[in-house]
């Protein structure tokens, strides 16, 4: 069984594949600071809730974006003596044609590989978590750049601490942009106003790789994927050709493929 995990600022995403299957998913807050024999702790106890235990496992791909974990991670898999591939700019094996390809997050990179494998390029794909990354993959499969913007559930964060009177408010679609009360205001701010900042990212990226490439922009491809996008507001963004919550985990599989000869990616998972 291969053990894809995505360790995020907000959330550890396990993912469980066997055969090249995503069987199933767990996830649980993240603890940035956490030990060694704490990460080990959270991961057999997300794995117990499937009857499982890190002694089924017998190899791990992950992607991480908080530095102390991928060390506790590291050191675990050394104790535990599992194979553990670390994705980064040295193991995705896609082309990164930025100015800075070692400042590229390897999230990003993950999402590209999975994007270009699954459902083609060029592609751009929008990572909807604590931030919102949209990350533009060339004709070639290369990642050339892309956006970076706050999350929604950060500018919410902010706009309660940051203010005396206005509210924590629930992710709720409101039916109209003019609010009647406090909450409808920050409700038609929050959600409408994201729908609208992401689609017009979307819109702007992708005829840039369209021009990229000399292909009609309805020939880009647009993935939404991240913590966010299977809420009911997400699925109208405008411009999404495909939703894929589980993109970078499948990359992780699809990572532990090609580079570490493990099981390919079964195609055809939702």
């Amino acid at each position: 069984m291969l053990l894809a995990i995505d360790i995020g600022n907000t959330n550890v995403t396990l993912g469980r594949f066997r055969a090249g299957t995503l069987l199933g998913t767990r996830r649980a807050a993240t603890a940035p600071r956490a030990s060694t024999d704490e990460l080990e702790a959270l991961i057999e106890e997300l794995l117990r809730l499937d009857g499982l235990a890190l002694a089924d496992v017998s190899a791990i791909a992950a992607v991480s974006v908080v530095p102390v974990l991928t060390a506790g991670l590291e050191a675990l898999a050394a104790r535990r003596d599992r194979p553990l591939l670390v994705a980064g700019t040295g193991t995705v094996p896609i082309p990164v044609r930025v100015d800075r390809p070692a400042e590229v997050g390897a999230d990003r990179l993950v999402n590209a590989l999975a994007a270009a494998r699954l459902h083609g390029v060029p592609a751009v794909v929008a990572d909807l978590g604590t931030a919102s990354t949209f990350d533009a993959v060339a004709g070639d499969g290369a990642f050339v750049g892309g956006a970076i913007a706050p999350g929604l559930e950060m500018g919410l964060d902010a706009l309660s601490t940051r203010t005396a009177k206005l509210p924590r408010i629930e992710l709720r679609t409101p039916d109209r942009a003019i609010g009647r009360d406090t909450v409808g205001a920050i409700e038609a701010g929050a959600i409408l106003g994201y729908q609208a900042l992401a689609g017009g990212l979307l819109a702007r990226i992708r005829a840039e790789l369209a021009e990229l490439g000399g292909v009609p922009p309805d020939a880009v491809r647009t993935i939404l994927t991240g913590g966010l996008s299977h809420a009911p507001w997400a699925a109208r963004i405008e411009g999404v050709d495909v939703i894929d919550a589980d993109l970078t985990l499948k990359g992780l599989a699809i990572l532990q493929a090609e580079v570490a000869g493990g099981e390919p990616l079964a195609l055809g998972l939702g």
